[in-house]
């Protein structure tokens, strides 16, 4: 039987799962691993302090998460697929209201990142070729 997203270590299970997904995910895994280069023992504790704030209010993380992924060459579909990905773990993992609150903020974060990348054209995801520069 399925919880609800309740502990710390509901938030790691949920972020571990999820990075393993998008470690191996044929579109998201090259971006992490090849472009950025990221050193998962370092980003993943950053992300379970990301998630607690966020879904259990420690009040912990002070990072600036945006200007990391500036940079990387991504587009709408890579948004989406990070979308896809971690809602598919949720789902495998939780139910609840946190479950849905976490699936809510990830499309939120995922759509203001898009925002400040110009991936966004009134309103609706633009395709790579129409960003506004």
């Amino acid at each position: 039987m399925k919880n609800d997203i309740r502990s710390p270590a509901d938030v790691k299970l949920m972020v571990d799962t999820f990075y393993l997904k998008v470690q191996a995910d044929a579109l998201l895994g090259p971006v992490f691993n090849d472009i950025a280069q990221t050193d998962w023992d370092t980003h993943l504790p950053i992300m379970y302090t990301f998630w607690e704030n966020l879904l259990l209010g420690t009040a912990r993380y002070n990072g600036r998460p945006f200007p990391k992924h500036a940079p990387l060459p991504i587009d709408p579909n890579h948004f989406m697929q990070w979308i896809n990905l971690f809602e598919a773990t949720i789902d495998e993992l939780f139910v609840g209201e946190k479950a849905e609150e976490a699936k809510g903020r990830a499309r939120a974060i995922a759509l203001v990142f898009m925002g400040k990348m110009g991936l966004l054209k009134d309103g609706e995801w633009a395709a790579p070729e129409n960003r506004i520069q």
